[in-house]
């Protein structure tokens, strides 16, 4: 079933999501239905507060052979390269809006599978930058908080006129 996707506004957006403590039919459920919502607004990653949901959980679609779609369940940066690279990012709580964004090209990243299953993967390029934008939102942080201050500003005064009326 495809979820609404929150907007930027919205209090979920900027609160820290809560540990995963048990994996459920019902977390599989959402995890399935978090798929469907990222595939139907063309995005490549979703996070859990996205859809209202204030859970530690992600998924992601890079689009790219060597790596499928998948979920973690509670992921934690256990590794973050000293390189970076800026890249563009936008967001599906804050559509319109992209902005270049630098984030480290490589990480590792550990967290459950919808099993329960505990996997590590080592990322670098976009599925690093994706992950790294997903864990974000797990924390209540937006790509728009990751670029200077002046730039922050003149990207919510194109919000204010470009946003969807709810």
């Amino acid at each position: 079933m495809k979820l609404n996707v929150r907007i930027l506004g919205d209090p979920i957006l900027r609160q820290r999501a809560s540990e995963v403590t048990e994996i459920s039919e019902a977390t599989r459920e959402l995890i399935r239905d978090m798929f469907e919502t990222m595939y139907a607004e063309e995005g490549v990653g979703l996070a859990a507060p996205q859809v209202g949901v204030g859970e530690r959980i992600i998924v992601i679609d890079p689009q790219q052979d060597e790596l499928p779609a998948f979920a973690l369940i509670n992921p934690v940066i256990v590794e973050a390269s000293k390189e970076t690279e800026k890249g563009e990012e936008g967001c599906l709580s804050i559509p319109g809006l992209r902005e270049l964004v630098e984030r480290s090209q490589r990480v590792v990243v550990r967290g459950l599978t919808p099993e329960g299953e505990q996997r590590e993967l080592d990322l670098e390029g976009l599925p690093a930058r994706i992950i790294q934008h997903e864990v974000d939102h797990l924390d209540g942080i937006l790509f728009i908080d990751r670029v200077s201050p002046l730039k922050r500003k003149m990207l919510l005064a194109k919000w204010q006129k470009t946003k969807p009326v709810s």
